[in-house]
């Protein structure tokens, strides 16, 4: 099994960290690369992540185990029209685009079935390309697989045990109703983020005092309105029926509220809230998720020459580096005045026993 060729279309973030870890866990196996920016290619090569770069997608494919797709979702399709006359009956062709839809269609229509095995690593990060990339960024996120319908079901086998091997958790889904899943708890949330962020920026007076105020909670619930347009652009013209029907039923749910705020309706609304709490407590945390998690820690800090400076050093001092850090001057949902990010668990975990020895009081929201 450490023979295996793998090709790659697209050596970006995602495809890049899967690279990454293929070499990592099976160390002798061939990775052929080709990106549209022949920068990335170099820079796979040059890590040794790569051991041969294509200049297209052409005959260096022909002879892989398997081939990722891991470019945009409509240019998925592009590419495999082009693999289609170039590989051999051995090879399977798997993606990563969080749609699965679309593809496919296009590999019914291409009658390629035999050659396809869907793939979304449910991971992700707020950096982009090749240089964001590393080994273990699947690790302990789920990983659906979406067979096609005529696929050898040793090749899926052989597949799961794959994506095992990189750390990550397979789920095997029917392509629809993966669709459905993502357009509930993915691809809506980014929806309603963005329009609440607009909401807010079209309600709000000339002074800007909703921007002004605007702080932890709403930041926390929009975050992720900070994602990329093209990319959600293109996933909402993509899974867009599943996306539509979702956003009926959120639609429905928000009626509803009004209806019993409208009437004074104290039990429902009650209610309403206790069941999304328990709910949400509920939900296990982990490291990869499909929406990228963050990792803050809230601090109260005395309003002094120097205050921000002198945590800054107690963690600079234990190499524990800040993504970003600001003072909280609405507080209504927060406790701390100094909200300090971090890149990972393990930075923020080590940032707080540290306040915590020099006696600030933390609090940790993740």
């Amino acid at each position: 099994m450490n023979k295996f060729k793998f090709g790659f279309v697209g050596i970006g973030l995602i495809g890049g960290s899967i690279a990454q870890g293929l070499r990592r866990v099976y160390p002798d196996c061939e990775i052929v690369v080709y990106n549209r920016s022949i920068e990335s290619s170099k820079m796979a090569l040059e890590d040794g992540t790569a051991t041969a770069i294509a200049e297209s997608v052409d005959q260096s494919f022909s002879d892989c185990d398997y081939v990722f797709l891991c470019t945009p979702v409509e240019k998925n399709v592009e590419y495999l029209q082009m693999l289609k006359n170039i590989i051999s009956s051995k090879t399977i062709i798997t993606d990563v685009g969080s749609v699965k839809g679309n593809i496919h269609k296009a590999v019914e229509n291409l009658h390629m079935e035999e050659n396809f095995i869907g793939g979304h690593p449910m991971a992700g990060s707020e950096k982009t390309g090749y240089e964001s990339a590393n080994d273990r960024l699947v690790e302990n996120a789920y990983y659906a697989i979406t067979p096609s319908r005529y696929v050898d079901n040793d090749r899926v086998s052989e597949f799961v045990k794959i994506v095992q091997k990189l750390g990550a958790i397979p789920i095997r889904l029917d392509y629809k109703e993966h669709d459905h899943i993502v357009a509930t708890i993915s691809h809506l949330p980014h929806v309603i983020a963005s329009s609440l962020v607009n909401l807010v920026k079209d309600n709000d007076s000339k002074a800007e005092h909703m921007k002004a105020i605007a702080a932890g909670g709403f930041k926390d619930i929009t975050r992720i309105a900070s994602s990329s347009p093209d990319m959600w652009e293109q996933i909402c013209m993509t899974n867009s029926e599943e996306i539509s029907n979702i956003l009926d039923k959120y639609i429905e749910s928000l009626q509803k509220t009004k209806a019993e705020i409208d009437a004074h309706q104290a039990g429902a609304i009650h209610h309403m809230f206790e069941k999304s709490r328990d709910y949400r407590n509920s939900i296990n945390d982990r490291t990869n998720s499909i929406i990228s998690n963050h990792y803050v820690l809230y601090c109260d800090i005395i309003d002094e020459s120097g205050a921000i400076a002198t945590i800054a050093t107690i963690l600079a001092t234990n190499g524990i580096s800040i993504k970003n850090v600001g003072i909280i001057h609405n507080r209504e949902f927060e406790e701390g005045v100094l909200r300090i990010s971090f890149h990972d668990k393990e930075s923020a975990e080590k940032a707080s026993v540290q306040l915590e020895k020099h006696n600030y009081h933390v609090t940790k929201r993740y």
